[in-house]
Parts: C-alpha cells; structure tokens; sequence
C-alpha cells in the first residue's frame, strides 16, 4: 500500500510540474528573453523612494492621533464609570423603596 501511495504521489507531482511549463514547442531553448525579465522591465512599477522628513511627519501625526484616541478611551470609560455608580445608586433605592413598600 505505501509503494502505491508513493507512486501515485510521484505521479501527481511529475504530472502537476509538466502541466506548469508554457512553451509550445519541447525542444525550445531556455532563452534570457523567455526566462527572465530584463532589469528595465522589472523596475518600471517600483515606486519612487519617500523622503524620512516625510516618514517623520507621519510618525508625529501617527503618535498625536493615538494619544487622542486614548484620551477617548480614557474619557469613554470615566462616563461608564459614573453611569454605573449612577445606575447602582438608582437600584438600590429602588430596592430600598421597594422594602418598605412591603412592610
């Protein structure tokens, strides 16, 4: 059973690898224009390098940005806080409320 497997494996590898060529004609030679692109046309889609004075000032307003957001966070969480004070304190007058209601 294994020597099959392996067999089939190989099969399939063997078969996959052929099925990846695209020349029509075998007996073609690999040539550099078929191989490989020639350096002109491999640089045309780089981008121009960015300047670190630019990377700075992205940096900085990257920083600013975040301190803002967790002054939000900060902010966000001191109202949840007081709400929930506020909430707990309404529960129990209502539970208060509610005791002397049934006495």
């Amino acid at each position: 059973m294994k020597k099959f497997a392996l067999t089939a494996f190989a099969s399939a590898a063997a078969l996959s690898l052929a099925a990846c060529g695209s020349a029509d004609d075998a007996s073609a030679d690999a040539e550099a224009d078929t191989v490989e692109m020639p350096s002109d046309d491999a640089m045309t889609d780089i981008p121009d390098p960015v300047a670190d004075e630019d990377i700075e000032d992205a940096a900085d307003e990257a920083a600013a940005s975040a301190e803002e957001a967790v002054d939000a966070i900060d902010a966000a969480g001191d109202a949840a806080s007081e709400a929930a004070a506020d909430a707990e304190a309404a529960a129990e007058q209502a539970t208060q409320a509610a005791e002397e209601n049934m006495q």
